[in-house]
């Protein structure tokens, strides 16, 4: 890694919301700037707009052309449309939800083009972001449809107590049963287990599997459990991954058991969303693995019913962004030994042409030297090993740095 700061690009959510009051906050301590240069994809005039509004003073955002001219020590605002937009502070409307997708678009656009390094996407209501065909429930889905090459990301909600998972997504619940197989659980599972090793610098996660049925136990288990949930969890265990379940939810959570896992993977989304929240009501960040982008946001709507008075708490948006950053640098240092292997010391065909790179060479006529010797015993020469001194090595053995 070079010696510049990590790129935080910052999409501006629901313009109606508090997407900009949290990056304003967020940004407040100037602390935060030796860490990352922050880019906000968004507008100029909104961005204003929501200064006046919370009554914010003097010159909080620098205007730039291009992400490669951010700043450090600013906070850097990159214009993604010309038109106006009216902004209604609580109202949610087909505008704001536009100016969303257009903030999240040019970002990766950016990316693609390796202009930052994460990306932090504000607060949007999912409820309101179909409009001119954005087909899309959310930021993420678009970010995978985007750079996933066909590839899903893994939703991992994240606070300072637990890290849970999802084997489905945001399906009805009575479409649950039908959506959990041995194949899509054995992948959520590994990729989880990926996530939990490369970005969170977790040796042998831990990861606890939750059952799908409220009385399932190893006197009864259910369909689900015994098709899908058991056989899955005993070949990834088989491979050598450290996996543990299927556990009843309600024990699990009441016990504390969660305390002793890396990682969770629940069957759907309010059976590990709710007791995560509950455990820990703040700071909880939504992660995006499984892709070539480190995506976080925070776990919460665009809050209509607070928007512009001042109310927002920040801190779970400041710990995406730390969040995101920390899991930066985790991705590579864990690559970095892998990125220039070492060639070859030799070559396996036994011909002429492609000799062991280490043989002995013979002595030089007329040096009077005679290749150096290893005697097991001061004094005795009996089966010693000949080997090449420093000085006769051959002369295309490659150094520790060859490309």
């Amino acid at each position: 890694m070079d010696n510049r700061k990590i790129r935080v690009a910052i999409t501006h959510g629901d313009t109606n919301g508090i997407g900009y009051e949290l990056i304003f906050k967020a940004f407040e301590d100037p602390a935060i700037f030796d860490f990352c240069t922050p880019i906000i994809y968004g507008s100029p005039k909104i961005a204003s707009y929501h200064c006046n509004a919370l009554g914010i003073e003097g010159n909080v955002f620098s205007i730039i052309n291009s992400a490669d001219e951010a700043q450090d020590g600013k906070l850097n605002l990159l214009p993604c449309f010309d038109e106006d937009v009216k902004v209604e502070l609580g109202m949610p409307s087909q505008d704001a939800s536009r100016a969303a997708i257009k903030s999240i678009d040019r970002a990766i656009t950016d990316y693609k083009d390796n202009l930052f390094d994460v990306l932090i996407t504000g607060p949007v209501d999912k409820d309101n972001m179909h409009v001119d065909g954005f087909n899309f429930p959310c930021n993420e889905r678009f970010i995978e449809s985007c750079i996933g090459d066909g590839k899903k990301g893994l939703d991992i909600l994240i606070n300072d107590v637990m890290r849970v998972a999802f084997a489905t997504g945001d399906i009805a619940l009575k479409d649950v049963p039908a959506a959990i197989n041995k194949e899509s659980l054995i992948e959520k599972l590994a990729l989880f287990y990926a996530t939990l090793h490369r970005d969170f610098t977790i040796e042998s996660p831990r990861i606890a599997v939750l059952a799908l049925n409220p009385n399932d136990s190893d006197a009864h288990h259910g369909k689900e459990e015994q098709e899908a949930i058991i056989p899955a969890i005993n070949q990834l265990v088989e491979a050598g991954a450290c996996v543990f379940g299927p556990y009843q939810s309600e024990a699990f959570f009441a016990n504390g058991d969660f305390t002793a896992f890396d990682g969770i993977l629940a069957m759907y989304h309010d059976q590990g969303a709710a007791p995560l929240k509950a455990v820990n009501p703040d700071n909880n960040i939504h992660y995006l693995g499984g892709l070539p982008l480190i995506s976080t946001s925070v776990d919460r709507t665009p809050r209509y019913d607070i928007a512009g008075q001042g109310k927002a708490d920040a801190a779970s948006f400041r710990q995406a962004i730390y969040q995101a950053i920390d899991c930066f640098r985790a991705r590579h240092n864990f690559d970095a030994p892998y990125a220039n292997p070492l060639p070859k010391l030799f070559h396996e065909k036994k011909d002429d042409s492609e000799k062991v790179r280490f043989s002995i060479p013979k002595k030089r006529e007329g040096s009077g030297k005679a290749p150096r010797t290893y005697n097991g015993n001061k004094g005795e020469n009996k089966g010693a090993k000949t080997v090449a001194s420093n000085s006769q090595e051959p002369s295309d053995t490659p150094s520790a740095n060859a490309e």
